[in-house]
């Protein structure tokens, strides 16, 4: 860009003084023309540093997920293949389930003989309790008729005493008196035994109910692993993406270990970083628009704004150690920091993860300026449609 406007410049000087000769050319003519283009250039790229800084350090960061499986086991079916893209929750591959669909019939069948041992329990539990409450209910019976007789007898007695009674009825009603004391006090002893047996077995019952409770509970999680381990036989697709790297074949051994995954999964869902030097971001604003451009699309312009900027990076972080940090025997160089850009859902396309290319931001500052770094772009943009090679 700074070539062509240098061009265009050139081509008004020689119209001036050389092609129709409005002005002489003479030793100030010259010392004015070389002096224009210089500051001129230099006042404009020192602005576009700052209002629309740009960078050719802009690189596309995809989302890689090493595939590491969460059960061992042989591979028997794969329907995955190596640069093909997948929908999030298509089948990727599947473990052989037959020792994990084990597992989980033996503890289903655990945890119904759990069921049957709590049911036993608390049943056993519920009869002493039944038993108790039966020879209380014997006593509150008798302890009614007890009364009654009481009552019987005190109206033969008074009766009697009037001459209007007789004492066969009065002994009938004495008798039906100790008759039932002697069945309230075989009723409560009854009671106080069955009372006795609840004492001393409640303690052993309820540690039993507790006992198979807690036998149930250790069951149902080791059943809710157990489905857990034959769910991750499945392997699903976590998101969009595509399936790279894929070396593993059916048949092959899988082992949960992090450093062999079975196979890469790119999402689809990319990040963009664009790389600054420290003092060319103090206008940047997240929401900013940007602009980018790629050699692997020559000629387009992909749109873009700022979603932050990363204010940190490794020389701000001293390593954890008992010696006192070392400051280094010469300066540091200084590093750069990162902007996060967001592609506008109006560019539709996924980039190439690992591409570099250039671009710029563009600030709320000196609007009229961003058109100059917009040619740039573009121009430049353009240029990758060469290709430089001798073969």
């Amino acid at each position: 860009m700074d070539a062509l406007l240098l061009a265009a410049y050139a081509l008004v000087v020689w119209l001036i003084f050389f092609k129709f000769k409005w002005l002489p050319w003479n030793a100030t003519a010259m010392v004015i023309v070389t002096t224009i283009p210089v500051v001129a250039l230099t006042l404009m790229v020192l602005t576009l540093n700052v209002v629309a800084p740009s960078s050719h350090d802009v690189r596309v960061v995809g989302k890689v997920l090493q595939v590491v499986p969460q059960v061992r086991g042989r591979i028997v079916e794969l329907p995955a293949e190596g640069n093909r893209r997948y929908r999030k929750g298509d089948v990727l591959l599947r473990i052989d389930p037959t020792p994990y669909q084990a597992s989980v019939r033996q503890l289903e069948g655990r945890l119904r003989a759990d069921d049957a041992a709590l049911a036993e329990a608390q049943a056993s539990a519920r009869q002493l309790g039944e038993s108790v409450r039966g020879a209380a209910g014997r006593v509150s019976a008798v302890t009614a008729r007890l009364t009654l007789a009481r009552q019987r007898l005190r109206e033969q007695d008074a009766l009697l005493a009037a001459g209007a009674g007789s004492k066969f009825e009065r002994d009938e009603a004495l008798s039906r008196q100790r008759e039932l004391e002697g069945e309230l006090a075989s009723a409560q002893a009854a009671e106080d035994e069955a009372r006795q047996k609840l004492s001393a077995r409640s303690q052993g019952e309820f540690a039993a109910i507790a006992t198979a409770r807690a036998r149930r509970a250790e069951t149902e999680v080791l059943l809710e692993q157990a489905r857990w381990e034959l769910d991750q036989t499945v392997y699903r697709a976590p998101a969009d993406g595509t399936v790279v790297n894929l070396q593993v074949r059916v048949g092959t051994m899988l082992v949960p270990f992090p450093f062999s995954p079975a196979f890469s999964f790119v999402e689809d869902q990319q990040e963009v970083l664009a790389f600054y030097r420290q003092n060319e971001l103090y206008q940047v604003r997240a929401g900013n628009l940007a602009e980018i451009y790629l050699p692997t699309h020559p000629g387009q312009i992909i749109k873009a704004r700022v979603d932050s900027v990363v204010w940190a990076q490794s020389q701000g972080q001293v390593a954890q150690g008992g010696m006192i940090p070392n400051t280094g025997t010469t300066d540091a160089v200084p590093n750069r920091f990162a902007v996060k850009l967001a592609l506008l859902e109006a560019s539709g396309q996924r980039l190439p993860v690992g591409a570099v290319g250039a671009g710029a931001i563009y600030t709320e500052h000196l609007k009229m300026f961003h058109i100059v770094r917009m040619v740039f772009l573009r121009v430049s943009s353009k240029l990758n449609y060469l290709v430089f090679k001798l073969h």
